[in-house]
């Protein structure tokens, strides 16, 4: 008996979820703010990436801001702050993944019309964020190269509900023997036509190309 029970709470949490994310992404849309979120396991480079990306949009005069999702500690806060972009962090406690009324909570003290753009720091996890809609533009799933290849045929669900993957840590692809065209290989199974983008926070390597992506999609929603 108990097994429908929980189908159904599920079913109607996720429903309620996607209620207020619907909501969100009219508040953004009136707004003109680009949302992204990115989802990744712990360790992948989400937040060196996101304090470099906040870091050098503020420097070319955009008004960039990020929430960051956490189990405890205001660690990855403070970290982005030293981008001097406007930063709050969401403490979950026991919830591996932020939901859409999170998202809002966070965010009722804030003018979106300042922002240009604002990223989503989801909770280290590939499983539970992919049912939670946050209401965001883009989602980027990360994997990096100490992962594995094969990572993308073990989540298939998160590269599914994500626009674009980021391979990260590019840098140390070599030492790692991580075969990034197996990695692409085992994207495009799951979810042909994905875009790619491979990049190194360290080394520079593919980060003007991941500007440009988020660039162009910036124009995309000041035109909308």
């Amino acid at each position: 008996m108990s097994t429908p029970r929980l189908v159904e709470v599920r079913q109607n949490v996720l429903k309620q979820n996607d209620i207020l994310a619907r909501g969100l992404r009219q508040r953004f849309a009136d707004a003109g703010v680009l949302v992204v979120s990115m989802v990744s396991t712990p360790g992948a480079g989400k937040t060196a990436l996101l304090e470099y990306t906040l870091t050098r949009m503020r420097s070319d005069g955009l008004r960039v801001a990020a929430l960051g999702g956490d189990l405890a500690t205001e660690n990855d806060a403070r970290r982005l702050a030293r981008s001097e972009a406007r930063v709050k962090q969401i403490t979950t406690g026991t919830v591996c993944h932020l939901d859409a009324e999170m998202v809002g909570r966070a965010l009722h003290d804030w003018t979106l019309n300042d922002l240009d753009l604002l990223f989503i720091e989801n909770v280290g996890n590939l499983v539970c964020p992919s049912s939670y809609d946050l209401g965001e533009r883009l989602r980027f799933v990360l994997m990096s190269v100490t992962e594995g290849e094969d990572k993308p045929l073990k989540y298939p669900t998160i590269f599914n509900t994500a626009d674009v993957a980021l391979m990260t840590k590019l840098d140390i692809a070599e030492a790692c023997e991580f075969d990034r065209e197996a990695a692409k290989r085992n994207i495009q199974a799951v979810r042909p036509g994905m875009p790619i983008l491979e990049l190194s926070v360290k080394s520079g390597q593919g980060i003007e190309d991941y500007l440009k992506f988020l660039a162009s999609h910036l124009r995309q929603e000041v035109a909308v």
